[in-house]
């Protein structure tokens, strides 16, 4: 079965197993998730939906990656050394998002608030399928999920995406350029040909998990409007 991010009222489910004790009815708020790759304009659009809802009565809590308690400072020194396996990088990710899920996500949802997703689980499955995962093995690993009501991917091309790393930190990440893939000594290169098999992953996932590919290569006022109007929809039903 084909699961909806557009969940109807008094639909909203898990992905698979989900959380022991937790009825997705009772979760009155709405879950919206932003996805896109360093430098798609994603944070800056999470930014001034917070500031548009919030400035319409709708309060808001956001969530991202490596923002858990548990697990962040953790995972952020062990991939300072840039030798973690696939297997333990794709486990760190999926407690990092269980303790968030588990501990801010439900809890928000239940008291009404609009949760903004920083990227969620279809940024680790993504990133997971081009290192080689079962798929099935990663769908039964985030079956905790819950459905979110909306999901955007801003899609950017690779090349542009070179341009605007470079020009806010005037290099390239290591793990944003799958440089542990061994795709190619150069740094630049090896970006190119990773954010390309990223944007073929997240085309993969959208056919299992039917998200919204937003064209965010136009400028950001642009995208913001295309935001705007289709989470009114969503908040509005009209």
């Amino acid at each position: 079965m084909k699961p909806s991010t557009h969940p109807e009222s008094g639909c909203r489910r898990f992905y698979g197993h989900g959380i022991p004790g937790v009825n997705p009815a009772e979760l009155a708020g709405k879950l919206i998730a932003v996805e896109g790759a360093d430098g798609s304009g994603r944070s800056t659009q999470i930014a001034q939906l917070v500031a548009w809802l919030e400035t319409g009565g709708r309060p808001t809590v956001q969530v991202g990656l490596k923002r858990s308690t548990l697990v962040s400072a953790e995972l952020e020194k062990a991939q300072e050394g840039n030798i973690l396996s696939r297997t333990t990088l794709a486990l760190f990710y999926a407690t990092d998002f269980a303790d968030q899920l588990e501990n801010i996500i439900l809890p928000a949802l239940r008291a009404g608030f609009i949760v903004l997703a920083d990227r969620y689980i279809y940024t680790l499955m993504a990133r997971d399928m081009v290192r080689g995962m079962d798929q099935p093995w990663l769908k039964n690993l985030y079956g905790m999920a819950l459905e979110p009501d909306g999901v955007f991917y801003l899609s950017v091309e690779p090349q542009e995406l070179v341009q605007r790393n470079l020009a806010k930190s005037a290099t390239l990440d290591y793990w944003e350029s799958g440089m542990d893939l061994g795709l190619s000594p150069d740094l630049f290169d090896s970006f190119l040909e990773y954010q390309g098999r990223m944007q073929k992953a997240f085309k993969e996932l959208q056919k299992s998990y039917d998200f919204e590919i937003i064209d965010a290569n136009r400028p950001v006022e642009a995208v913001t409007k295309d935001l705007r109007k289709k989470i009114s929809v969503l908040l509005n039903g009209d």
